[in-house]
Protein backbone atom coordinates (compact mmCIF):
# COMPACT_ATOMS: atom_id res chain seq x y z
CA UNK A 1 0.00 0.00 0.00
CA UNK A 2 2.82 2.81 0.50
CA UNK A 3 4.02 1.83 -3.40
CA UNK A 4 4.44 3.28 -6.01
CA UNK A 5 6.54 6.26 -3.92
CA UNK A 6 6.43 9.43 -5.53
CA UNK A 7 4.71 7.91 -8.34
CA UNK A 8 3.98 11.89 -9.81
CA UNK A 9 7.34 12.70 -8.74
CA UNK A 10 8.37 15.88 -6.53
CA UNK A 11 6.28 18.28 -7.77
CA UNK A 12 2.72 17.40 -6.14
CA UNK A 13 5.09 17.20 -2.86
CA UNK A 14 6.73 20.62 -3.54
CA UNK A 15 3.17 21.99 -4.66
CA UNK A 16 1.73 21.26 -0.77
CA UNK A 17 4.58 22.65 0.42
CA UNK A 18 4.78 25.93 -0.72
CA UNK A 19 0.89 26.51 -0.62
CA UNK A 20 0.14 24.82 2.69
CA UNK A 21 2.90 23.77 4.66
CA UNK A 22 4.82 26.75 4.34
CA UNK A 23 2.50 28.44 6.22
CA UNK A 24 0.80 26.34 8.13
CA UNK A 25 -0.07 27.33 11.76
CA UNK A 26 2.81 26.23 13.81
CA UNK A 27 1.55 28.25 16.38
CA UNK A 28 3.59 26.58 19.45
CA UNK A 29 6.71 27.65 17.82
CA UNK A 30 5.77 31.39 18.05
CA UNK A 31 4.92 29.99 21.47
CA UNK A 32 8.02 28.64 22.57
CA UNK A 33 10.31 31.16 21.11
CA UNK A 34 8.13 33.82 23.69
CA UNK A 35 8.82 31.42 26.56
CA UNK A 36 12.29 31.26 26.11
CA UNK A 37 13.33 34.02 27.72
CA UNK A 38 12.15 33.06 31.08
CA UNK A 39 14.44 29.90 30.86
CA UNK A 40 16.54 29.12 33.40
CA UNK A 41 18.70 28.07 30.68
CA UNK A 42 18.10 29.31 27.18
CA UNK A 43 21.38 28.22 25.89
CA UNK A 44 20.33 24.43 26.30
CA UNK A 45 16.88 25.03 24.84
CA UNK A 46 17.99 25.23 21.49
CA UNK A 47 19.04 21.39 21.20
CA UNK A 48 16.33 20.58 23.50
CA UNK A 49 13.85 22.50 20.53
CA UNK A 50 15.46 21.10 17.59
CA UNK A 51 15.46 17.62 18.91
CA UNK A 52 12.12 17.93 19.91
CA UNK A 53 11.17 18.88 15.91
CA UNK A 54 12.76 15.92 15.09
CA UNK A 55 11.34 13.25 17.24
CA UNK A 56 8.27 15.32 16.75
CA UNK A 57 9.34 14.77 12.89
CA UNK A 58 10.26 10.88 12.60
CA UNK A 59 6.77 10.65 14.97
CA UNK A 60 4.43 12.04 12.23
CA UNK A 61 6.35 10.21 9.39
CA UNK A 62 5.87 6.59 11.41
CA UNK A 63 2.43 7.55 12.07
CA UNK A 64 1.39 8.72 8.48
CA UNK A 65 3.58 5.58 7.66
CA UNK A 66 1.36 3.09 9.72
CA UNK A 67 -2.01 5.04 8.56
CA UNK A 68 -1.66 4.29 4.81
CA UNK A 69 -0.41 0.76 5.67
CA UNK A 70 -3.58 0.06 7.33
CA UNK A 71 -6.43 2.30 5.73
CA UNK A 72 -4.82 2.88 1.89
CA UNK A 73 -3.89 6.47 0.64
CA UNK A 74 -7.95 7.08 -0.37
CA UNK A 75 -9.32 6.39 3.32
CA UNK A 76 -6.50 8.48 4.83
CA UNK A 77 -6.72 11.36 2.67
CA UNK A 78 -10.88 11.34 3.39
CA UNK A 79 -10.33 10.59 7.18
CA UNK A 80 -11.06 13.84 9.32
CA UNK A 81 -9.03 11.57 11.90
CA UNK A 82 -6.47 9.08 10.21
CA UNK A 83 -4.76 7.39 13.81
CA UNK A 84 -8.50 6.93 14.91
CA UNK A 85 -9.69 4.96 11.89
CA UNK A 86 -6.33 2.96 12.31
CA UNK A 87 -6.85 2.93 16.27
CA UNK A 88 -10.45 1.10 15.64
CA UNK A 89 -9.22 -1.47 13.28
CA UNK A 90 -7.27 -2.70 15.60
CA UNK A 91 -8.48 -6.16 16.83
CA UNK A 92 -5.98 -8.89 18.51
CA UNK A 93 -7.43 -12.18 19.43
CA UNK A 94 -10.88 -11.13 19.92
CA UNK A 95 -9.39 -9.69 23.22
CA UNK A 96 -7.31 -6.01 22.52
CA UNK A 97 -10.02 -3.83 20.39
CA UNK A 98 -11.80 -0.64 21.14
CA UNK A 99 -8.66 0.98 21.54
CA UNK A 100 -10.05 4.29 20.25
CA UNK A 101 -10.81 5.34 24.11
CA UNK A 102 -7.31 5.64 24.61
CA UNK A 103 -6.90 7.36 21.79
CA UNK A 104 -9.29 9.49 22.56
CA UNK A 105 -8.14 9.95 26.37
CA UNK A 106 -4.25 10.79 25.01
CA UNK A 107 -6.25 13.29 22.60
CA UNK A 108 -8.06 15.46 25.39
CA UNK A 109 -4.84 15.33 27.64
CA UNK A 110 -2.46 16.49 24.59
CA UNK A 111 -5.20 19.18 23.70
CA UNK A 112 -5.17 20.14 27.33
CA UNK A 113 -1.19 21.22 27.76
CA UNK A 114 -1.34 22.89 23.81
CA UNK A 115 -4.27 24.66 25.41
CA UNK A 116 -2.42 25.50 28.78
CA UNK A 117 1.18 26.30 26.90
CA UNK A 118 -0.97 28.51 24.46
CA UNK A 119 -2.97 30.34 27.00
CA UNK A 120 0.34 31.24 29.13
CA UNK A 121 1.55 32.91 25.85
CA UNK A 122 -1.08 34.43 25.22
CA UNK A 123 -1.38 36.05 28.84
CA UNK A 124 2.19 37.20 29.41
CA UNK A 125 2.44 38.32 25.64
CA UNK A 126 -0.27 40.46 26.59
CA UNK A 127 1.40 42.27 30.04
CA UNK A 128 4.48 42.45 28.13
CA UNK A 129 2.00 44.88 25.35
CA UNK A 130 0.25 46.69 28.16
CA UNK A 131 3.19 46.70 30.17
CA UNK A 132 1.21 45.10 33.13
CA UNK A 133 3.46 44.33 36.32
CA UNK A 134 1.12 41.03 37.14
CA UNK A 135 0.30 38.85 34.31
CA UNK A 136 -2.16 36.65 36.73
CA UNK A 137 -4.48 39.50 36.60
CA UNK A 138 -4.86 38.89 33.04
CA UNK A 139 -5.89 35.08 33.43
CA UNK A 140 -9.66 35.42 34.73
CA UNK A 141 -10.40 37.97 31.46
CA UNK A 142 -8.58 36.49 29.26
CA UNK A 143 -10.02 33.07 29.85
CA UNK A 144 -13.21 34.23 29.58
CA UNK A 145 -12.90 35.37 25.77
CA UNK A 146 -11.59 32.62 24.55
CA UNK A 147 -14.62 30.65 25.92
CA UNK A 148 -16.56 32.66 24.43
CA UNK A 149 -14.48 33.08 21.07
CA UNK A 150 -13.96 29.30 20.96
CA UNK A 151 -18.50 29.55 21.12
CA UNK A 152 -18.75 31.72 18.87
CA UNK A 153 -16.19 31.26 16.13
CA UNK A 154 -17.71 28.50 14.54
CA UNK A 155 -21.20 26.80 15.14
CA UNK A 156 -20.06 23.33 13.86
CA UNK A 157 -16.85 21.31 12.75
CA UNK A 158 -17.69 22.19 8.57
CA UNK A 159 -17.40 25.46 9.75
CA UNK A 160 -14.28 25.28 11.30
CA UNK A 161 -11.94 23.49 9.02
CA UNK A 162 -13.67 26.36 6.77
CA UNK A 163 -12.45 29.17 8.24
CA UNK A 164 -9.33 27.36 9.04
CA UNK A 165 -8.52 26.39 5.82
CA UNK A 166 -9.87 29.03 3.69
CA UNK A 167 -10.23 32.27 5.46
CA UNK A 168 -7.20 31.79 8.15
CA UNK A 169 -4.54 31.03 5.86
CA UNK A 170 -5.11 34.25 3.84
CA UNK A 171 -5.60 36.67 7.15
CA UNK A 172 -3.41 35.53 9.43
CA UNK A 173 -1.50 32.37 8.90
CA UNK A 174 0.58 34.07 5.31
CA UNK A 175 1.07 37.28 7.20
CA UNK A 176 2.48 35.55 10.67
CA UNK A 177 4.41 33.30 9.10
CA UNK A 178 5.57 33.63 5.95
CA UNK A 179 5.84 37.88 5.94
CA UNK A 180 6.31 39.25 9.20
CA UNK A 181 9.12 37.17 10.72
CA UNK A 182 11.19 37.56 7.34
CA UNK A 183 10.57 41.51 7.36
CA UNK A 184 11.52 41.60 11.29
CA UNK A 185 14.74 39.90 10.33
CA UNK A 186 15.84 42.40 7.67
CA UNK A 187 14.85 44.96 10.31
CA UNK A 188 16.85 43.31 13.07
CA UNK A 189 19.92 43.47 9.94
CA UNK A 190 19.68 46.87 9.72
CA UNK A 191 19.76 47.96 13.01
CA UNK A 192 22.80 45.57 14.15
CA UNK A 193 24.51 47.18 11.03
CA UNK A 194 23.88 50.15 11.75
CA UNK A 195 25.03 49.71 15.41
CA UNK A 196 28.53 47.87 14.41
CA UNK A 197 28.49 50.74 11.52
CA UNK A 198 28.03 53.78 14.21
Amino acid sequence: KLQPVLEEGMLPVLKVVFTQTMYFPFAEAIVFTMILPYLNNPKKAKVTMLCATGLSGINLVITMLINISVLGVNLTARSQFPLLSTVQSIQVADFLERLDVFFMLALIICGFFKVSVLFYAAVIGTANLFKIKSPSRLAYPMGLIILFLSVTIASNFQEHLHEGLKIAPVVLNIPLYAIIPPLLLFVAFLKNRKKHGG
